[in-house]
């Protein structure tokens, strides 16, 4: 038994071997974790950039597809007027064609002013309610219906001395 290596010595070469590589993965670790905040931060700053990037493409291609949209819309009803004009048979039909078509203030308006972005509105959209009244002019409304019922010379239900007695 004199060529054999110690019993001893195998495991305590293992430990050994268990223990510096232990440490230097360790220490790799520690190196990734340090940078791991930072290099988030960054990964994060760039995606925010590329996606604000995105969304000023984005909305100004839809500008400029609005723009090109309106520009059309102009030309065809340009064109249909002057079809309107050229191939009317007399004045009353020229007239009501040119009528149907457009309302020459808004054409006008249109022509003036280019479509941008609407902003959100300043007031709030009527209620339903208001829609409802609104589109029905002819009903007359009534009083609410949730009154108290008094008899002559009482007070009623909202006056300060209501329910208090009298001694």
């Amino acid at each position: 038994m004199d060529n054999s290596i110690p019993v001893w010595l195998l495991p305590l070469l293992s430990f050994a071997v268990g223990v510096i590589a232990t440490l230097l993965i360790s220490r790799m670790m520690r190196s990734e974790a340090s940078d791991t905040p930072d290099k988030r931060i960054n990964d994060l700053q760039k995606r925010f950039d590329s996606y604000q990037d995105e969304v000023v493409a984005h909305f100004s291609t839809t500008a400029e597809l609005v723009n090109k949209l309106t520009e059309n819309y102009q030309n065809v009803q340009e064109h249909l007027l002057q079809s309107a004009e050229r191939l009317a048979l007399d004045e009353a039909t020229r007239q009501r064609l040119l009528n149907s078509l457009v309302d020459t203030r808004a054409l006008e308006h249109a022509r003036q002013a280019p479509v941008t972005a609407p902003e959100p509105a300043a007031t709030p959209a009527p209620a339903p309610a208001e829609q409802a009244a609104a589109s029905e002019p002819d009903t007359i409304p009534e009083p609410p219906r949730d009154y108290a019922s008094k008899e002559e010379g009482e007070v009623g239900t909202l006056d300060a001395s209501y329910g208090l007695k009298k001694d």
